[in-house]
């Protein structure tokens, strides 16, 4: 498997391409499976589910219709996006696994820097609970599979502006929050992130 960083952020257009062509290569056995972190610029992004009343200020940020599960998603600097680009069929051909998987990946990645990340019944993503009492969203899921091969991936907040998320609801749920790292007073840096998911 190869592992990929791109330090500058990616144009949503360019990683999509980047991403098709993977796909297409790995089904032809011409390339490796390949996990790729990265940042957005600001934008957001539409999911098969997306509700057009759940894009509160459309000229606020570009969007792109995404073409993988969930709905509304936001995307820029300050947050890991990690897209994962895998065949299924040497791991058991199971998608419910394979999205439980990149939740405990997330979970367990969290927990490095001391932060207590769970999932959430009946809500997709990677939840946390604030000393306030709310839950708020730290990670994001959003994935699609074709012939076996994975891509799209997850997201998670680092040091992002919070704000930028007021455009969206964000995955349709607007009863709880969005949080991020430093939002909680963690002091980890991406690259202190990136180190866990590695």
């Amino acid at each position: 498997m190869e592992w990929l960083k791109t330090c500058s952020p990616v144009p949503y257009h360019e990683a999509m391409s980047f991403m098709e062509k993977r796909v297409s290569e790995i089904k032809n056995g011409t390339a490796d499976e390949v996990v790729w972190l990265l940042e957005h610029p600001p934008l957001y992004t539409a999911g098969s589910s997306a509700k057009t009343s759940d894009l509160l200020e459309p000229e606020r940020f570009p969007v792109y219709i995404a073409g993988r599960g969930g709905q509304y998603t936001y995307h820029g600097p300050g947050q890991r996006v990690v897209y994962t680009m895998i065949n299924l069929k040497k791991r058991g051909s199971d998608v419910r696994r394979y999205v439980h998987d990149l939740e405990e990946w997330i979970i367990r990645s969290l927990a490095k820097l001391e932060v207590t990340a769970e999932r959430r019944d009946k809500r997709i993503g990677i939840w946390v609970n604030k000393e306030d009492g709310s839950e708020n969203k730290i990670a994001a899921l959003g994935v699609r599979v074709r012939s076996w091969i994975t891509f799209h991936g997850m997201s998670i907040n680092v040091t992002p502006n919070l704000s930028h998320f007021d455009g969206i609801v964000p995955c349709g749920i607007n009863k709880y929050g969005v949080t991020s790292l430093a939002d909680l007073g963690n002091k980890a840096s991406m690259a202190d992130l990136d180190r866990h998911l590695l």
